[in-house]
């Protein structure tokens, strides 16, 4: 309990007892009054008596909400339950598909969607996952600045429900919707702008609910260079953005990986500049700011700390480094996994660099973009979850 809290509670002590003093003397003069008890004896030994019962049950009250206030505040510094799964993962066939290192995935029904950024043409393409070999089907949207083209491609957002992809342009600043099935028989289609955005304040990731609620990683700048990072709920129509009520007051700079559970309203933020994570309800309510061992560390700015964050169920899922930035120590081998409330619960070790990585629900399976020796492969979590 810090010091200010201790004082409130003293003065809400003290304003308590002097309350119960005055009602619990009027209403016992009342009582003996009508019963003709004149005892000025018994009255000031019932009042002791409720005093010392008030004072008690404040302690017990103020030591709740200390106990309650330290749940929120996690800290970790041993998370040794690990388990290794190198031989485990298993290599996708690219089919002769060069692909640049810092793709980056996605899932839309039976589509696995690889985004190459650095692909001098084509720069999706498309896998087929229903029969969890994730066979190479094609590619589609080309680079360019004319028409149908993507100058500078961004995030990519999912609709599942309507079989669609918002596809960012930071170079033309707008986003393009595709149908999937479209792009997947003609590889030149000519999109339909989904929304124009503004190099000022934009979402450089969300995950896309409906048109009037996404949950965004907005990108606002500070200065003339400088940017912060803030989450937020983003109106796709109207462009609305309503950043989260509570941020760490401790975190100067935010360099951030997002996850929504619309089924256990949570949100969680994972740090890539800190050793933490907040989880949020998706009023922006905290629920748990969550400290790894290098939340204290005098060299935290040299660390590479989170990665990308994900839900699998009720499991929050995240790539964790720990390793100098500024070598090859950057790129995370393991995935924490934490309950719902930021509880640890175990390590996954994959023994590879993980660039990026995604959760095919349909076959159980978390597929990865490495910066190794095999580029995609995937892990079957049946009985690792457990």
């Amino acid at each position: 309990m810090d010091a200010g809290t201790m004082a409130m509670g003293a003065i809400a002590m003290g304003g308590m007892r002097n309350i119960a003093k005055l009602l619990g003397k009027h209403v016992l003069e009342e009582w003996m009054n009508m019963y003709h008890i004149h005892s000025s004896f018994l009255l000031q030994y019932i009042m002791n008596r409720i005093e010392h019962l008030n004072i008690f049950i404040l302690l017990l009250l103020l030591l709740f909400s200390c106990t309650n206030k330290g749940s929120m505040e996690k800290h970790q510094n041993n998370r040794d339950n690990i388990v290794t799964v190198k031989e485990e993962v298993k290599e996708i066939d690219m089919d002769d598909v060069i692909i640049g290192s810092v793709a980056r995935l996605s899932i839309i029904n039976n589509f696995l969607i690889i985004n190459d950024s650095k692909s001098p043409d084509l720069l999706l393409h498309l896998f087929d996952c229903k029969n969890a070999g994730y066979k190479y089907i094609s590619s589609a949207v080309p680079r360019g600045q004319g028409p149908g083209e993507i100058a500078n491609i961004g995030h990519i957002g999912v609709n599942s429900k309507k079989n669609e992809i918002y596809v960012s342009d930071h170079g033309k600043l707008k986003i393009f919707l595709y149908p999937l099935d479209s792009i997947v028989r003609n590889p030149f289609y000519q999109p339909q702008i989904k929304k124009e955005i503004n190099n000022i304040q934009f979402p450089s990731n969300y995950e896309y609910i409906c048109d009037t609620l996404s949950f965004a990683r907005i990108i606002e700048p500070t200065g003339n260079v400088g940017h912060n990072e803030i989450l937020a709920k983003w109106n796709i129509e109207s462009g609305d953005i309503l950043k989260m009520k509570y941020s760490n007051p401790k975190v100067e700079k935010k360099r951030i990986s997002i996850a929504v559970s619309i089924e256990d309203d949570i949100l969680v933020e994972a740090y890539h500049n800190y050793d933490l994570m907040t989880i949020l309800d998706l009023n922006g309510n905290l629920i748990s700011n969550v400290y790894g061992k290098n939340w204290n560390s005098r060299n935290f700015k040299e660390i590479n700390h989170y990665g990308k964050v994900i839900f699998i169920g009720k499991t929050i899922v995240a790539s964790y480094s720990g390793g100098n930035r500024l070598t090859d120590e950057y790129y995370p081998t393991k995935l924490l996994l934490f309950d719902i409330n930021g509880n640890y619960v175990k390590t996954i070790e994959t023994g590879y660099r993980i660039s990026d990585f995604c959760y095919d629900d349909k076959n159980n399976n978390i597929i990865f973009n490495f910066e190794d020796v095999i580029q995609f492969g995937y892990l079957n979590l049946d009985g690792i979850l457990d």
